[in-house]
């Protein structure tokens, strides 16, 4: 190889390549290049590869590759120094070049590869012709690669096909198989259904029939607990009256002296108080002065009747506490709510009491109010007035038993009225001798 007079070789300049390198001969071309820049000082480097100076190899295949196949374009010099590496290399190769005829058993991309760094004469050819060689030779290969792709492609379809046809065999059995199962499941279903149709209509019979237990056990329940109080309030009463009992033992009198005693002051004065009101002369009454009949000049049963009092008036009231020894029970709330309800309890309490202990200095009765304490909040720091007895009932006791404790505690013959609107109470009260009468009696006659 001949160099020009500014010491670049003459690489047959004239001759140019009019296309690209193969890609083949390019990747072999970088190849020897790379193996040749690891004996060059970095002096003897273009500046733009000094940079990869000390990669190994592989790194400068990986990461100098473009720049090393610009730089063996674009130096000539650098150029002719790969190109004496190969020959050191490859001197068999490079010399059959150099003469013209390449070895026929060389690989084409070598023989293009190592021509475009010598470039000998007519290299271009030998470029040209080893690239087509290789795009034909890739081009067999591509060819041999579709074909065994598309045997095995095919191959891979008829198996396909097989399976398919298996697959499908097998899935008509299950789906038979599932639709038989599934009718089965739909008899049991269905069956099922029916079952849990009449387990929720026994269910619903067994809650109304366990309702209406529940019912009777709580209506039951009521009843014994009503028993249980009345029973209580009896037991009660009953022990009071053993303690009064011993306690008047102990005193030296008994309760049924004191009863009769106070039945007997009330007989006595009635009596005494009975003739000075009508002046009563000695008795000369004679047996035919017993016959009832009407004598000329003297009322008739209809004219009594006649000037007899209404059920509410207050004056029936005055003649009862006109009686002797008279007792006046009065249940308390049913008259303050019946007279003055929006009050509170506390006013309504001493409102009733300053009534009722006037009514009591004017009448001289015995006057006692009885309050249910079961409507206290707290304890009550009542101070009772004059002339009347202020009674609470205790915890379970209402003041109805309260009232009807008070009239069974009287001796028959004695003069008590209970003053509540209660039918309860009143019915009770009456069996047990006293006389009724309404609040609206009462608050009239306090309202007076």
């Amino acid at each position: 190889m001949v160099e020009n007079q500014g010491g670049e070789p003459d690489d047959g300049a004239a001759e140019v390549l009019d296309r690209p390198l193969p890609e083949g001969v390019r990747r072999r071309v970088i190849a020897l290049t790379s193996e040749g820049f690891g004996s060059l000082t970095v002096n003897e480097l273009p500046a733009q590869l000094r940079q990869y100076a000390r990669f190994t190899p592989s790194r400068r295949l990986r990461f100098a590759g473009n720049a090393m196949a610009s730089a063996l374009e674009a130096e000539p010099l650098f150029r002719q120094r790969i190109g004496e590496r190969l020959k050191e290399a490859q001197p068999e190769l490079a010399g059959a070049l150099e003469a013209g005829t390449p070895p026929p058993a060389a690989d084409p991309l070598d023989v293009a590869a190592a021509a475009y760094v010598l470039r000998p004469a007519g290299w271009v050819k030998l470029v040209a012709a080893a690239g087509e060689e290789a795009q034909r030779a890739e081009s067999e290969r591509a060819d041999e690669e579709t074909r065994a792709e598309l045997e095995q492609l095919r191959a891979e379809l008829a198996a396909a096909r097989e399976q398919t046809r298996a697959e499908t065999e097998r899935l008509r059995g299950e789906l038979e198989s599932a639709k038989k199962e599934s009718e089965s499941l739909q008899r049991k279903l269905r069956s099922a259904q029916s079952d849990i149709r009449r387990g929720e209509a026994a269910l619903r019979k067994a809650r109304t029939e366990h309702e209406a237990q529940r019912a009777e056990a709580q209506a039951a329940q009521s009843a014994a607990d009503s028993e249980a109080r009345r029973l209580k309030s009896r037991l009660a009463e009953a022990e009071s009256a053993l303690e009064a009992s011993r306690k008047a033992v102990r005193e030296g009198r008994s309760i049924e002296d004191m009863r009769v005693r106070l039945l007997l002051d009330t007989l006595l004065e009635s009596a005494q108080g009975l003739r000075r009101e009508l002046a009563l002369p000695p008795v000369d009454v004679r047996p035919a002065d017993t016959v009832d009949a009407v004598e000329p000049g003297r009322m008739s049963p209809k004219d009594i009747a006649a000037r007899a009092l209404s059920e509410a008036d207050p004056a029936i009231l005055d003649q009862l506490l006109a009686l002797p020894q008279a007792h006046l029970v009065v249940d308390g709330y049913n008259v303050t709510k019946t007279g003055y309800p929006t009050m509170p309890l506390e006013k309504q309490r001493l409102r009733l009491l300053g009534g009722l202990s006037a009514l009591a200095a004017q009448s001289g009765a015995e006057v006692t109010c009885v309050f249910d304490g079961a409507e206290l909040a707290a304890p009550v720091l009542l101070a009772p007035p004059r002339g009347v007895r202020v009674l609470f009932s205790k915890p379970g006791v209402t003041a109805d038993e309260l009232i009807r404790q008070l009239v069974r505690a009287e001796p028959p013959g004695r003069p008590v009225t209970v003053v509540s609107t209660d039918r309860e109470v009143a019915d009770g009260v009456a069996k047990a001798g006293a006389r009724p009468v309404p609040s609206v009696m009462l608050l009239k006659r306090l309202s007076r």
